[in-house]
């Protein structure tokens, strides 16, 4: 369990601080909830119950376990699945694991694919645009805030170290 003042991942919203842990009634059921707000956009409460387990609350990575990701970007990443429902079945189910090793290494395979495809004047499949731009987002910015940067000075090293 959390504590208040806890930084933790929460979803699409990235990085978001507990602000509370108190009891709320519903339809005559008490429940325990976290109260947090995302740190890029402090105006949003969020009320997530505590025993909630189709919500994915994870601890911050460790700044230590953040560089080991960032150089995570110069090995290779997860294979790529030809068939567009099953890739998506996959890296989505590998996705919602919250494995942050795991899903640097979809998002090296899906820049590496949408690189190569774009250079052969072909589009890159809408799905997985979607899929990398979220992934991207969340975990470039955790990321820069464990090693005191930004999501762009992320992103450039990352393109860096990737063999497009």
């Amino acid at each position: 369990m959390f504590k208040k003042g806890d930084l933790v991942l929460y979803s699409s919203h990235g990085i978001c601080k507990i602000d509370d842990i108190c009891e709320k009634k519903f339809s005559n059921i008490k429940k325990d909830y976290y109260i947090l707000h995302p740190m890029n956009d402090k105006k949003l409460s969020i009320s997530i119950p505590v025993d909630n387990d189709k919500v994915s609350i994870l601890e911050l990575l460790t700044q230590e376990e953040a560089e080991v990701i960032l150089e995570s970007f110069k090995d290779e990443g997860i294979d790529w699945i030809d068939i567009d429902r099953e890739r998506s079945e996959t890296y989505n189910d590998i996705i919602k694991r919250g494995n942050r090793t795991e899903i640097a290494k979809i998002i090296n395979t899906l820049m590496k694919e949408k690189a190569s495809l774009e250079s052969n004047g072909k589009k890159f499949h809408e799905k997985d645009k979607k899929m990398l731009l979220g992934i991207q987002s969340i975990l470039f910015s955790e990321l820069a805030f464990l090693l005191n940067t930004t999501s762009e000075e992320i992103e450039e090293k990352v393109s860096g170290y990737i063999n497009y």
